[in-house]
């Protein structure tokens, strides 16, 4: 793929191409969709700069750059109204879901148990993946949504969005811990 210029003009009038060539408006909820997986993966970023100060970032760094990897695919996907041509791309798999799954167990089991909700913080890097998290949840809704009217390639995108939202709690409370920031819960009492 070559990339030669960086404005069409396109998309001028409120407009833009998905793959495959159909125009649609910009505020299609494809769009919604795809432009919130972008945003996930930009926040994404965001987190794995703030782990280049944490002791976390060894173990969680070449995982989350897995997971932008996973999460371009998916925004390509679900770029692709058509399923004859959305078959040919790279596309989000249940070997994804499972990886996330192994990633959760294998930092799952230091943490302490809860007892009330977590509220964001604990560092930059676990305030990094609160905010990530929040995004995802996002993009898992608008997912839903578009899936209740188009398809959407099946299960497996909402799937995949479910557990990495998992992961990025875990992951931002297991960085709180390694390095030494304590979490802040929930308490009802205090409102």
């Amino acid at each position: 793929m070559r990339i030669d210029r960086v404005y069409t003009r396109g998309g001028d009038k409120g407009e833009t191409s998905l793959i495959g060539g159909d125009r649609v408006s910009k505020a299609d909820p494809r769009l919604d969709c795809y432009g919130t997986i972008d945003e996930l993966n930009a926040v994404i970023g965001l987190l794995v700069e703030a782990l280049a100060t944490s002791a976390a970032g060894p173990h969680l760094t070449p995982i989350l750059r897995r997971v932008q990897q996973e999460l371009f695919n998916l925004g390509c996907e679900l770029a692709t109204p058509d399923a004859e041509m959305r078959a040919k791309l790279p596309r989000v798999e249940q070997r994804h879901v499972d990886a996330l799954e192994r990633d959760i167990d294998a930092v799952n089991d230091e943490l302490p148990k809860l007892k009330s909700f977590v509220l964001p913080g604990g560092g930059w890097a676990s305030s990094y993946a609160h905010l990530a998290r929040t995004v995802c949840r996002r993009a898992e809704r608008l997912v839903v949504e578009l899936g209740q009217a188009e398809d959407v390639g099946g299960d497996l995108p909402v799937q995949y969005l479910n557990r990495l939202s998992d992961a990025l709690f875990v992951w931002g409370r297991w960085a709180a811990l390694k390095d030494g920031k304590a979490e802040t819960l929930w308490d009802s009492r205090n409102t």
